[in-house]
């Protein structure tokens, strides 16, 4: 039986700008996580926040359907919004106050969910913002598994260095670390390939996706790829392709545990999780040969 996770980031509405007009999906890296947990068995809580507006109702709704519970922060300044233009399928983004200045109370509630889960992810949070990194520390005291991709934003940033400090720093409670090559372009100016000894040094699990190279799982100085199963000409979307690979592995290691994981298997049934979700528009998670996919 799959283990309960939860989830903390971002929840937002994405705002899509296209010559057709404008859609507005509900997204965020954590929610996307925690729908693709529910859509592969596991069981997810999100801890987010909302408005108390039309916006922070649709993404209840959502969430609702998908079976996932909500743990809300309510933002007197509304719920976020991720404006986006898509220039060769590539989402380039423009956000709302309330995201750029992103907090969560972690309230009483919120504290009891984290505490009694099995595996809490991090899924998009300000790591440059000390305060609310102390309070994400605190929370996570005593938590068994803690998995992080810390999915920066350039428009989110506020201050790069004092990010990847904080990330580092973090990899003494979390044990996994997800790092895409945007990722490390944005927080250290290198390809992933030249970043990961430096997350190795505190991370013992680092997960590093790498475009059209695929992925790869390193644990010291063990490794294994996968190569990318997407097909020439199939991309639709590549919006939900990072949240997609981390809700995959995180259901490997909630139904396996993390020292049994697989992590070639894993790997493959990432890309391949992959390859189906930015075959569609959209964010959601799409698993290979499932209805609807």
């Amino acid at each position: 039986m799959a283990a309960h996770v939860v989830v903390i980031g971002d929840a937002l509405i994405d705002e899509l700008v296209s010559d057709d007009g404008t859609a507005h999906i509900v997204g965020g890296s954590a929610l996307n996580v925690a729908v693709g947990l529910s859509i592969l068995g596991v069981p997810a809580t999100l801890v987010a926040m909302i408005g108390d507006d039309l916006d922070g109702a649709l993404i209840r709704g959502h969430l609702a359907d998908h079976g996932v519970t909500l743990l809300p922060t309510i933002t007197p300044t509304g719920t976020g919004i991720a404006r986006s233009e898509r220039i060769d399928g590539e989402p380039i983004y423009t956000f709302s106050e309330s995201m750029v200045n992103r907090t969560i109370d972690f309230d009483d509630a919120q504290r009891a969910a984290i505490s009694a889960a099995d595996v809490v992810a991090v899924s998009g949070f300000p790591f440059d913002n000390a305060e609310q990194t102390g309070l994400l520390r605190d929370a996570l005291d005593g938590a068994e598994v803690v998995a992080v991709d810390p999915n920066p934003r350039s428009g989110m940033l506020h201050d790069a260095d004092a990010f990847r400090d904080s990330l580092e720093a973090f990899g003494g409670i979390a044990q996994l670390i997800k790092v895409g090559d945007d990722d490390a372009q944005l927080l250290y100016g290198q390809p992933v390939s030249e970043v990961l000894p430096r997350l190795l040094a505190r991370y013992p699990y680092v997960l590093a996706t790498e475009g059209r190279d695929g992925a790869s799982m390193r644990i010291g100085d063990a490794r294994w790829r996968h190569p990318t199963l997407v097909e020439p000409g199939s991309v639709v979307d590549t919006m939900g392709a990072g949240d997609s690979v981390f809700a995959a592995v995180l259901s490997e290691i909630a139904t396996r545990g993390i020292a049994e994981v697989d992590w070639y298997d894993a790997l493959a049934l990432a890309m391949g999780i992959a390859a189906e979700t930015i075959a569609h528009p959209g964010a959601l998670l799409r698993v290979p040969g499932s209805a609807g996919a």
